[in-house]
């Protein structure tokens, strides 16, 4: 495994935010905007804006606007962006099982003093 590959992975995917626009875009296919900033608590307009441009320009979603008034932006993933949604789910499921695992880990160290 070449640490130069999964410098170039986790610079597409490491952030605060991404990965929590990623996964309803996993879930809902295509989401506007507004439906995207509802979905994510805590997360400012122009962070939700830098966010998708930086997963754009990784090519992770497309944008698709539509010509009418007032404008309509969609987001959702590329195809190549598809390509993560095992490896979403895969992460998913590490994070619950590392969760539990922590928690044995704290309640056995508590165990001990």
């Amino acid at each position: 495994m070449s640490e130069c590959q999964v410098n170039s992975a986790l610079e597409a995917l490491v952030g605060k935010w991404k990965h929590k626009i990623l996964f309803p875009l996993v879930q809902n296919q295509t989401m506007r905007f507004n439906e995207l900033k509802r979905s994510i608590p805590g997360i400012t307009q122009k962070m939700l804006t830098s966010q998708l441009r930086e997963l754009e320009e990784h090519d992770l979603i497309t944008r698709k606007v539509y010509a009418q008034i007032p404008p309509k932006v969609e987001y959702s993933l590329s195809e190549h962006g598809k390509s993560l949604i095992p490896i979403l789910e895969q992460m998913s499921q590490w994070g619950a099982m590392h969760a539990a695992h922590l928690q044995s880990f704290k309640n056995a160290k508590k165990e001990v003093k």
